[in-house]
């Protein structure tokens, strides 16, 4: 299989919200986000150089049943960046959905992770992989995730 080596390039997620304020106190004031260009329907958000983008919407906004099948967050490459965000995140005391916990340990999928949920239940994942290649490798093996519910 050949690979490409791709430029550096900007993830985009466009996500609902309610509030505009409520998202600046969870997103800017908790994560750390700098916010970008804003009106009274969306706001810009940069989290670690990627690009969110808050629209407000007037429809109602419920829970989803568990993590899966919606979620978006970001794989750290460094674990004292991947402990900050945990700090931060206590510090902001922001919503954890589910707390820091590892997944497959002692595997060459061994990974930390955490769910965080915002005011309007968007769940946001973040990870740190012991081994990078099980970021997009190791596809001989199956695990992805936990066990969903059926």
């Amino acid at each position: 299989m050949q690979s490409h080596t791709f430029s550096p390039t900007i993830f985009h997620l466009a996500f609902p919200v309610t509030n505009l304020a409520q998202t600046k106190t969870f997103y800017v004031d908790g994560l750390g986000c700098e916010p970008g260009r804003e009106n009274p329907h969306s706001l810009i958000l940069n989290l670690y150089g990627h690009q969110l983008v808050a629209h407000v919407t007037h429809e109602p906004l419920t829970p989803q049943r568990g993590v899966y099948p919606r979620h978006f967050g970001l794989v750290f490459t460094n674990e004292a960046d991947f402990d900050a965000l945990v700090v931060r995140s206590h510090q902001h005391q922001l919503n954890f959905y589910q707390p820091p916990k590892e997944r497959f340990v002692g595997t060459l999928l061994d990974h930390r992770t955490f769910f965080l949920q915002d005011p309007f239940y968007n769940l946001l994942e973040f990870k740190f992989y012991r081994h990078t290649s099980a970021i997009f490798g190791e596809i001989e093996l199956t695990q992805i995730g936990d066990t969903p519910l059926v």
